[in-house]
C-alpha cells in the first residue's frame, strides 16, 4: 500500500510479504528515490527477504518492509521529518498489527517512538523509552558467528577482512574483529568516516574498490545489489559473509560464486541477529543474555546449511531458501506476540 501524506506530502509505502508465521515484521527505510518506482521494487524487494530472514531464523512472525520515499535533493527540517514519521505512523496503523515496524538505513530508535505516536506497531524504540534500541549490535554478533561457522572457527589473527560499509554494524564488525587480531580495512561511501577510521587504527580503501580487494574475508555491509556476475568475476576473496540486505543482483549469481570457489553465506542468514535480539526481547521477554544466546545460535543455522550444500551439491543460499520454504508450510498456526509482553531485566 503506497500514500502521500497528509501532512508532508511525501509517499509512504508498506509491503506486506507474508504472514504464515505471524505478524509481518520488517525495518522503515527513508532514502530518496528517483522515481517512485524504485521505491516500490525497493519495498517489495525487502519485504520477500525479510519472510526468508525470519523463517530461517526460527521467528513467528512473517516478512515486511516500509519505505518513505524522500524527494531527491530536499532536505528536511526537523518538523518536516516528523510530520513525514507521523504520515507513515498513520499508514502503518491502518494495518492493524499484521505489519510491525522497526527501524532500517535513514530510520533509528527515536523515529520509532514518534511512531508510537500514533500505534503500538514498532519495535527497537529507545532504552529509555522501553525499547531496546539500536539493534546494530546483536546485529554484528549475528555476523560474527555466521562467519566463525564458515571459517571453521579459524584464529583470524593477521587475516585480511574487508568491510565495505562504515556505518553502525560495519563500525561494530570492524572493532570486534580489530581486537580478535584481524588485519581490518574500511571503505564508506562517506568520506567523513575516513579520519573515525585511521584513528581506530583501520586501513581505508576508496568504496569503489573495496569489493574487489584481495581479502580473507569480504563483509557488504552497506546497500544491496553489490554482487553482480561483473563484481563476482572481479572478487578475490574466498568468502563474503556480510549483513547488507539483498546483496545479490539475481539469484543466478549465487551459482557463479560457487562455481569461482568463493563461499557466499546468505545475507538474510547472516544478518538476522537485530531482529532475533530485538524480537526475543520486546514479543517474548527474554533478558539480555538469553536473547544474545538466540542470535548466537546463527552461527550453527550457517554450519547446518554448509553441511546440507555439500552433502547435496547445491549452495547455501539453495538449502537456506528449501529451510525457510519447509518452515513456512509446516502447517504450524501463526502466533502473533504483540502487544509484547513485560521484558525482564537486563
Amino acid at each position: 500500500m503506497a500514500r502521500r501524506g497528509r501532512r508532508s506530502g511525501i509517499t509512504t509505502l508498506v509491503a506486506i510479504h507474508s504472514t504464515a508465521l505471524g505478524p509481518a515484521v520488517g525495518g522503515c527505510r527513508f532514502k530518496p528515490y528517483a522515481t517512485l518506482e524504485d521505491a516500490v521494487g525497493d519495498v517489495l524487494r525487502l519485504s520477500e527477504a525479510m519472510t526468508a530472514k525470519c523463517a530461517v531464523a526460527g521467528l513467528a512472525f512473517g516478512g515486511g518492509k516500509s519505505v518513505i520515499a524522500a524527494e531527491p535533493g530536499r532536505v528536511l527540517s526537523p518538523a518536516e521529518r516528523r510530520d513525514v514519521l507521523l504520515d507513515h505512523a498513520d499508514l502503518v496503523a491502518d494495518f492493524g498489527g499484521t505489519y510491525l515496524a522497526g527501524p532500517d538505513v535513514g530510520t533509528g530508535p527515536a523515529d520509532m517512538l514518534v511512531l508510537r505516536e500514533v500505534s503500538a506497531f514498532a519495535f527497537c524504540t529507545p532504552e529509555a523509552a522501553g525499547g531496546t534500541g539500536s539493534s546494530s549490535g546483536p546485529t554484528a554478533v549475528g555476523v560474527l558467528a555466521a562467519l566463525r561457522a564458515a571459517t571453521g572457527g579459524a584464529d583470524l589473527t593477521g587475516r585480511r577482512v574487508v568491510i565495505s560499509g562504515y556505518g553502525s554494524v560495519g563500525a561494530h564488525l570492524a572493532a570486534s574483529l580489530q581486537a580478535a587480531g584481524a588485519d581490518v580495512v574500511v571503505s564508506d561511501v562517506d568520506p567523513a568516516k575516513r579520519a573515525e577510521a585511521e584513528k581506530s587504527g583501520l586501513t581505508w580503501a576508496e568504496p569503489e574498490k573495496a569489493l574487489t580487494l584481495t581479502a580473507d574475508v569480504v563483509i557488504p555491509a552497506a546497500v544491496g545489489g553489490v554482487l553482480s556476475p561483473e563484481t563476482v568475476a572481479r572478487l578475490d576473496t574466498p568468502l563474503v559473509v556480510g549483513p547488507a540486505n539483498n546483496q545479490l543482483t539475481d539469484d543466478a549469481v549465487a551459482d557463479e560464486l560457487a562455481a569461482r570457489g568463493i563461499l557466499w553465506v546468505p545475507d538474510y542468514v547472516a544478518s538476522a541477529g537485530g531482529i532475533l535480539y530485538t524480537l526475543s526481547r520486546e514479543a517474548e521477554g527474554l533478558d539480555h543474555e538469553a536473547a544474545l544466546a538466540r542470535v548466537e545460535t546463527i552461527g550453527q543455522t550457517v554450519t547446518d546449511l554448509l553441511s546440507a550444500a555439500k552433502a547435496n551439491a547445491t549452495t547455501p543460499l539453495h538449502e537456506a531458501a528449501a529451510l525457510a520454504e519447509r518452515r513456512l508450510t509446516s502447517g504450524a498456526e501463526p502466533r502473533t506476540p504483540w502487544p509484547p509482553v513485560p521484558r525482564t531485566a537486563a
